[in-house]
C-alpha cells in the first residue's frame, strides 16, 4: 500500500492499494451510521448490501447525479436515517459520485465526516482527490459547490479491472496532465507495453497532493491543475456531456499546448507529444470548427475569468506551468483552428 498525505483545511491520507470491500467495512464500524452513495451499476456489481448502520442511496448515472434535485434526495435521506454531526457520508462511484457526496457531507448539519471510494481512474486521481466538491448548475459545470476534504481517500486499483477501455482512457488524461505540468516520469510510464497502474495513480495523486497542500482554495497555484480544463469544461458542455471529462480535457490539452507555443515558447516537439501521447488512449485531440462561437461564449463564463479577462494555464515546456493573463479572443480563435476539423 502506498500511503500520500494531503495538508488542507485538514490533512487527510490517500490511501493506494486497499480493498474496496474491507474499507467500507472499516468506515461503518466506526460511525454509528453512514450512508453510502452509490450508481445502481455498482451496487449491483459489487453486490452491496444495507446493514444496521450502514444506509444506502442510488444515485442518478454520470453528471445525472450532480443536481439540485439529487442533492436534496440525499438530504432527504439523511434526515430520514437520521444522521448526525458525528455520522458520516461514502462516496462509492467515479468523480461525479464523490463530487455530490462531499457537497452532501459540507451541507448536511453544516458539515460531517465523508469518505471517497472512487471507482474510476479519472475519480482516483483528480475528482476523489483535493476537496473540491460540488454539482453543475445550468450555467455551468460545477459552479455550485465548496472546498470540504474528505477524513480519507480509499483506493483499490483492481477496480479499474472493471472498467471499460474508454474510461480507462478517459482517466488517463488526467493522469498525463500532472506529466505535463509536474512530473515528466509520468509521461515516460505512461508510454510502456503493461502500465502500472499503481504506480500511475501515486504519481498522479502526488502531483495533486504536493499542489493542494500549498493552495488548497485555489488562489493561485492550484490554478495549474486546470492545464486542459479551460477549453476542456466548454467542449463537454457543449457536447451536452455526451463527451467523457476526460475525453473533453484531452482536446483541450492539445489546444493549451498549442496555446503555449503560440505565447510561451513551448517547442513543437512538445506540443506533438501531447498529441501522440493522447491518440495512444484513442482520445480525441481536435473539436468540431463550426463550435468556436459557441465554445467562445462558454469560455467567458469560466470560474478564471476575471473582468472579462480570459485566463488559461500553459506550459513553457514540460513541468514547467505559466499563467496566459488576458488572451484575446482573436488569438485564441487563431490557436483553436490548429485542433479543429
Amino acid at each position: 500500500m502506498k500511503i500520500i498525505n494531503i495538508k488542507a483545511e485538514r490533512n487527510y491520507k490517500v490511501e493506494i492499494g486497499v480493498t474496496f470491500s474491507e474499507s467500507i467495512k472499516q468506515i461503518s464500524a466506526s460511525y454509528n451510521k453512514v450512508l453510502l452513495l452509490a450508481p445502481a451499476v455498482i451496487l449491483k456489481q459489487f453486490k452491496i448490501k444495507e446493514t444496521k448502520n450502514l444506509f444506502i442511496l442510488q444515485t442518478p448515472n454520470g453528471e445525472n447525479q450532480k443536481s439540485i434535485n439529487f442533492l436534496s434526495q440525499i438530504w432527504s435521506k439523511a434526515a430520514l436515517v437520521g444522521l448526525k454531526r458525528s455520522d458520516a457520508i461514502i462516496g462509492f462511484g467515479g468523480g461525479a459520485t464523490t463530487d455530490v457526496a462531499g457537497f452532501a457531507a459540507a451541507t448536511w448539519l453544516r458539515g460531517i465526516n465523508w469518505y471517497a471510494i472512487p471507482t474510476s481512474l479519472a475519480g482516483m486521481v483528480d475528482a476523489g482527490v483535493g476537496g473540491k466538491t460540488g454539482i453543475n448548475s445550468p450555467a455551468g459545470k460545477n459552479l455550485i459547490g465548496s472546498f470540504y476534504s474528505p477524513s480519507k481517500v480509499l483506493i483499490d486499483p483492481t477496480l479499474l479491472q472493471t472498467l471499460p477501455a474508454r474510461d480507462i482512457s478517459a482517466g488517463m488524461a488526467e493522469v498525463i496532465k500532472c506529466g505535463f505540468i509536474s512530473d515528466y516520469k509520468i509521461l515516460n510510464l505512461a508510454q510502456e507495453d503493461v502500465l502500472d497502474y499503481q504506480e500511475l495513480i501515486a504519481r498522479a495523486v502526488k502531483v495533486k497532493a504536493d499542489v493542494v497542500s500549498k493552495d488548497f482554495k485555489e488562489s493561485k497555484l492550484r490554478e495549474i491543475l486546470n492545464y486542459g480544463h479551460t477549453l476542456g469544461h466548454a467542449i463537454e458542455k457543449d457536447s451536452k456531456y455526451k463527451l467523457r471529462h476526460g475525453e473533453a480535457v484531452s482536446i483541450g490539452m492539445v489546444f493549451a499546448a498549442e496555446l503555449s507555443k503560440e505565447l510561451a515558447g513551448l517547442s513543437s516537439d512538445a506540443v506533438l507529444l501531447h498529441r501522440e501521447l493522447l491518440k495512444n488512449f484513442n482520445l480525441p485531440i481536435s473539436f468540431s470548427r463550426g463550435r468556436w462561437k459557441a465554445l467562445s461564449s462558454l469560455l467567458l463564463q469560466d470560474k478564471k475569468v476575471k473582468q472579462s479577462k480570459i485566463r488559461f494555464i500553459g506550459i513553457s515546456r514540460i513541468g514547467k506551468p505559466v499563467w496566459l493573463e488576458d488572451v484575446s479572443l482573436s488569438t485564441l480563435s487563431k490557436v483553436y483552428e490548429r485542433i479543429a476539423k
